[in-house]
């Protein structure tokens, strides 16, 4: 499919998502109203605001400063930090749109729902929903944390939380917003010359999964371990408005978190290990079948689809931890969603290493480069 093609879902599905966390972020109000405790239990009602929050242009009580003095200086403050957070929400939502265009763009112009990669295109746009919320919310998060009025005062962490808290809403929303593109691409992909998928050498592809998948395990494995977590969290010095960055490191580089057996049972440990080997099970696959499916394996194509791969490792592994999790009657049924979606920072980070790693011994290993279709222009 022409990127003249792909533009339309990829703007669609920009709109929607664009439009579908407004409508969440403004729903965050309503579970204010009095009767929302007869519909949720107030563990789950919190738990939902938790989700809704970063999208609300109500911010929350006492987030934003009231000024240094009283009397008008008190109004004149609070107006100017409201309109930063006011601000901050409008570079969130311009950047979800703009990320999640760029991304599907790429994806449903490299892997159009054609010949058979219409399960793999749904899956790869969902994908991305979170990865362009999480971007969005990184580059608007400075108005955020001014708005509070406290800028100055341990940044990086303060950044480390803002980032973290995109929550499950965005991977909810995501399907809605994938369904819709793929829907659009399918009606826009029925003039075009089908583009059959091409062969590629098993074993090339094999070890370009196992290459790709390796730098993932980079994280799942060794950074994730707890004493090489801790030196991360707490090695890194620093002065002024960028110390203390260990916050922002774990976030951007820990895919998971595990302990030595002796912590707990050993039953239980291996079943959460068995959800980190998940997370290297589904990129391998991934990885495996990522170059058949893509009309040309180029190094950006093939980070953003190793990210997206990367994404559902981390989303398959957290469903196992929450077929898992025994909280739920302690903290409500919404609670047990309350993980899906972390760590999509250092998804982003290892699925873009892990791209080109893949790419590079696909090379070396003999596949070969798969071209364009015959008929396809506008690149």
């Amino acid at each position: 499919m022409t990127y003249r093609r792909a533009v339309i879902p990829a703007l669609v599905g920009g709109l929607l998502i664009t439009l579908l966390l407004w409508w969440a972020g403004a729903s965050e109000q309503a579970l204010q109203l009095r009767g929302t405790s007869s519909v949720f239990d107030v563990q789950s009602v919190t738990e939902l605001r938790r989700w809704l929050a970063p999208w609300s242009y109500d911010p929350p009580t006492g987030s934003l400063s009231d000024g240094a003095a009283g009397g008008d200086a008190v109004s004149t403050g609070g107006a100017q930090y409201s309109d930063l957070y006011n601000t901050a929400l409008q570079i969130r939502f311009v950047a979800v749109f703009v990320f999640f265009v760029a991304g599907a763009l790429l994806l449903v112009h490299r892997i159009p729902p054609t010949q058979g990669r219409t399960p793999a295109t749904l899956l790869a746009v969902w994908a991305w929903a979170p990865v362009a919320a999480t971007l969005a919310v990184t580059v608007s998060a400075p108005w955020l944390i001014v708005s509070r009025g406290h800028g100055s005062y341990r940044f990086l962490p303060q950044l480390a939380g803002v980032i973290a808290s995109s929550g499950p809403v965005t991977v909810f929303v995501g399907l809605l917003t994938a369904l819709a593109t793929v829907l659009v691409a399918c009606l826009t992909a029925k003039d075009t010359e089908p583009q059959p998928r091409q062969s590629v050498p098993p074993r090339a592809a094999r070890l370009a999964a196992s290459a790709g998948t390796a730098v993932v395990a980079l994280s799942v494995v060794i950074l994730s371990y707890q004493s090489v977590a801790a030196w991360i969290q707490t090695s890194f010095g620093g002065g002024g408005l960028l110390s203390e960055p260990g916050d922002l490191l774990r976030q951007w580089l820990l895919l998971g978190a595990w302990t030595d057996p002796a912590t707990g049972p050993f039953g239980d440990w291996l079943l959460y290990r068995a959800a980190d080997v998940l997370v290297l099970v589904v990129v391998w696959w991934a990885l495996r079948l990522l170059p058949g499916l893509l009309t040309r394996t180029t190094v950006t194509a093939m980070a953003v689809g190793a990210v997206c791969a990367t994404v559902w490792g981390l989303l398959a592994s957290q469903v196992l931890h929450m077929a898992i999790d025994d909280t739920v009657d302690v903290w409500g049924p919404v609670y047990l969603f309350s993980k899906l979606g972390t760590g999509i920072p250092a998804a982003l980070t290892f699925g873009i290493l892990a791209g080109p790693a893949a790419l590079v011994t696909l090379r070396l290993a003999g596949g070969r480069e798969i071209g364009e279709s015959p008929g396809e222009t506008g690149r």
